[in-house]
């Protein structure tokens, strides 16, 4: 596919989407969403380990594009917030790893966006922020994303006072995973993607689509969940070779993706 306003890199084991429409500071307008949509489908579909998002320009997203929203009907929002939280819950469905890289502020749906993907690494430079709280549109949707990733006070306050936290403050109260220096920032992404991506492939990725699945049950269907699915994947080739290799001493050889067990 040929995208316009994101960029598809791939490098060896993983891949690199870039919000790319820098003049309106990566708003996630109509097209820039189903965009990022589609290379996120391609991705996981693709053969790589993990994928990095990341943004050019002065802002990581400063959320959605109101030019797409003023004077619409209630038909037209629905269906824009329809294809945002599609995009969101896509983030989370494919199989790879995802790390938001957030090299600036990220408000709104761009929280939004850093909030939903798997692992997060910041900039001390970057900012975060759910600015409705201060206008007239309550940033309802982000606060899905928003409200679970962090408490129910620290979330209640980034909504209701709409006030930007630094990248300090979005690492202690769990947006982000790591803060780091400017120049720093693509090592470290790098770095915990890697980490993030090591061994078997397909078990990380029933991992986690797990984590997400059980992540709001009760503590007696999140077991009971987690349990069969935990018995389910050990008759994988992987996890049988994870066993094998433990116990003969040696290093464990997985399946690639794409590859099939013999």
């Amino acid at each position: 596919m040929q995208y316009e306003l994101v960029e598809v890199r791939y490098e060896g084991d993983y891949a690199t989407i870039t919000l790319n429409h820098p003049q309106r500071r990566n708003a996630l307008s109509l097209k820039m969403m189903e965009e990022l949509t589609a290379a996120f489908n391609e991705v996981g579909e693709s053969p790589v380990l993990g994928v990095i998002l990341a943004a050019n320009g002065p802002a990581f997203s400063a959320g959605h594009d109101f030019a797409d929203m003023v004077g619409q009907d209630l038909v037209a929002m629905r269906r824009l917030l329809q294809v945002c939280t599609h995009l969101m819950n896509t983030i989370q469905a494919i199989p790879q790893p995802v790390l938001a890289r957030v090299h600036a502020i990220a408000t709104a749906a761009g929280c939004q966006l850093v909030a939903t993907c798997d692992l997060a690494v910041a900039s001390t430079e970057a900012k975060f922020a759910t600015p409705g709280g201060k206008g007239g549109w309550f940033c309802t949707t982000p606060m899905v994303a928003v409200s679970r990733n962090i408490g129910r006070k620290r979330a209640l306050e980034m909504l209701l006072t709409g006030e930007p936290i630094d990248a300090q403050t979005a690492y202690e109260w769990g947006l982000v995973n790591r803060v780091v220096p400017p120049e720093c920032l693509v090592e470290e992404a790098q770095r915990l993607l890697e980490a993030a991506t090591r061994g078997s492939f397909i078990s990380k990725g029933l991992g986690k689509q797990a984590f997400y699945a059980q992540i709001d049950l009760p503590q007696p269907q999140a077991y009971a969940y987690a349990l069969e699915v935990m018995a389910a994947s050990s008759q994988l080739p992987d996890a049988q070779e994870g066993m094998r290799a433990f116990l003969e001493k040696r290093p464990p050889r997985f399946q690639r993706p794409g590859e099939r067990s013999e």
